[in-house]
């Protein structure tokens, strides 16, 4: 299966975003589209107590869509941090992406320094069927996440910047977060299965 992946700048370098093509792992890959069970509203924080299954799916995949942010981020900033970290946050296609992104930017001596920014985070739906995971009907939570980069640069072997100028400093990826150990772990087991840059108006950077 081929997923368009929504890839940040620090993954290439170059451009703010990168639209990736990429083969699934070994977890069949969600649904792009699936049928929302439900359809929670924005939910920038945790509920400190989900009143529901969707309510606490949605809380535990926004609290995976943070970790992945900050475990990439660290990723590309210590080089020798071990790539199998993103086995902790990431599945599927965009665990394929992403690690071989970080390792071709590592091979062209790549360093990001600073951290990227969550403005604005909205969980769009929950889909909470668990009816075939090999098929990958897995739990899944939709989520649109506004990101900032301003305070992110991307530096050669020399320690010279490679950001182009022009780089825009926020944008927004839609990220379906999967939950392949749902019924083992429905609380710790999502990881960020795909992503897809959307094309609209990015909120406002820091």
């Amino acid at each position: 299966m081929m997923n368009r992946l929504g890839l940040i700048s620090w993954a290439t370098g170059i451009l703010m975003l990168a639209a990736v093509s990429a083969c699934g792992g070994s977890d069949t890959d969600p649904p792009a589209t699936a049928q929302p069970s439900s359809a929670p509203p924005s939910s920038p924080t945790a509920s400190p107590s989900p009143s529901s299954p969707s309510d606490a799916a949605s809380a535990n995949a926004t609290e995976a869509v943070r970790s992945y942010f900050t475990v990439v981020d660290q990723l590309r900033s210590e080089s020798a941090a071990d790539l199998k970290k993103l086995k902790s946050v990431a599945t599927s296609a965009q665990l394929n992406a992403v690690t071989t992104l970080i390792d071709r930017s590592r091979d062209e001596g790549q360093r990001q320094t600073g951290t990227t920014a969550i403005n604005e985070l909205k969980v769009q739906s929950v889909n909470l069927d668990n009816s075939d995971p090999k098929a990958g009907k897995v739990p899944t939570v939709v989520i649109d996440v506004c990101w900032d980069v301003s305070k992110v640069d991307v530096l050669d072997r020399s320690g010279k910047s490679i950001v182009s100028p022009d780089r825009p400093d926020a944008g927004w990826t839609r990220y379906t977060v999967a939950n392949y150990d749902y019924a083992a772990d429905p609380t710790g087991g999502w990881r960020v299965a795909t992503g897809q840059d959307l094309k609209q108006t990015p909120c406002a950077a820091s």
